[in-house]
């Protein structure tokens, strides 16, 4: 996502100027602060969906197929942390690229990456929760873990092969020089277009359409749900009514997920929609870009504070029980 779009009428000379170093003006204690803030910013999100990660592969009972998309999520989400945040925090608080050419393309290519397969895997949760609240029993019967693997699979790969083509027909791999001092791609016309639909327009809006029906039909699950309450029930009712609100649970919670998600992205959004009209500065941009991958350490603070079952896990892994013979067997949804 360091793509600069509708700026073809620069020429590389006049886009190096424009996008020149400006010179630090901080004093030696706010650079050390921003530095420190900046790495328990990176370790917060590594080790938070590092323990997503840990806990959906270990725990049995949470290897489902929504819990495949979530582990998903949370490892694109922990490779931003490893490869992509730290960098883009030192080059905004240097207000300079510090780093090798070489270097720029490899987090020009995470970046692009790893921020579409951010995104598609929210899509997915989606579309995962629109079935599972539509049609419960054929989303029951039809999707299972396995299937959900190979889409997890399709869409890393996917997500692969459209960077590499938007890099090759753009920056042309090593042969792409960057300006001195700065980390971004120049997009032509077309594939400014292509971007904007396939990493924006696309997936937002899947997103928004889905999860409007999505809570539609919680609306409705809640009113069918007042209505068991107030009439004896059998236990046939008594387990729809327990599957329903779990349903609905699980869909206010990924609900809260998408929302927060769409809100780190409006800006880039918004910049990407308006670029013509708005013309960014590059430490502009780069807060921009800071928002969305801030993105990623918020999520398992989301899954922390809504999810009892990750704060179980969180207690087992921090006190070393998951080493215990049969711990992948443990009770975690109780």
């Amino acid at each position: 996502m360091h793509g600069l779009r509708n700026l073809t009428e620069f020429n590389q000379s006049d886009l190096c100027e424009h996008f020149s170093c400006p010179e630090r003006s901080v004093s030696p204690a706010v650079y050390i602060l921003l530095y420190v803030c900046s790495a328990a910013v990176v370790l917060l999100t590594l080790c938070g969906n590092m323990l997503i990660i840990i806990s959906v592969f270990h725990f049995k009972q949470l290897h489902t197929p929504t819990n495949t998309l979530v582990l998903s999520l949370a490892m694109s989400d922990f490779l931003i942390g490893a490869f992509v945040m730290l960098p883009v925090l030192i080059w905004t608080i240097e207000s300079c690229w510090i780093f090798h050419t070489g270097y720029c393309i490899c987090l020009m290519m995470a970046s692009f990456f790893l921020g579409n397969v951010s995104i598609y895997n929210i899509a997915l949760i989606s579309v995962d929760r629109y079935l599972a609240l539509s049609n419960p029993f054929f989303y029951t019967n039809t999707i299972s873990r396995q299937k959900m693997c190979i889409v997890v699979y399709s869409n890393w790969s996917l997500c692969l092969l459209y960077v590499m083509a938007l890099l090759h027909f753009n920056g042309n791999f090593m042969g792409f020089v960057p300006c001195p001092g700065q980390c971004f791609l120049l997009l032509g016309e077309v594939w400014s277009v292509i971007d904007l639909v396939h990493s924006f327009i696309f997936p937002l809006f899947v997103i928004i359409i889905l999860y409007t029906l999505v809570f539609v039909i919680a609306k409705k699950h809640a009113t069918a749900i007042r209505e068991l309450n107030n009439h004896t029930r059998p236990k046939t009712q008594k387990i729809t009514l327990h599957s329903m609100k779990s349903e609905r649970k699980a869909a206010k919670v990924l609900g809260i997920l998408v929302s927060v998600f769409l809100m780190c992205l409006f800006p880039y959004f918004i910049c990407s929609l308006l670029g013509d009209i708005i013309k960014l500065q590059p430490e502009s941009l780069q807060k921009v870009l800071i928002m969305i991958y801030l993105n990623s350490t918020i999520n398992p603070f989301i899954y922390a504070l809504f999810y009892p079952w990750f704060r179980r896990c969180v207690k087992l892994i921090i006190t070393l029980q998951i080493f215990q013979v049969d711990s992948a067997l443990i009770n975690v949804l109780s």
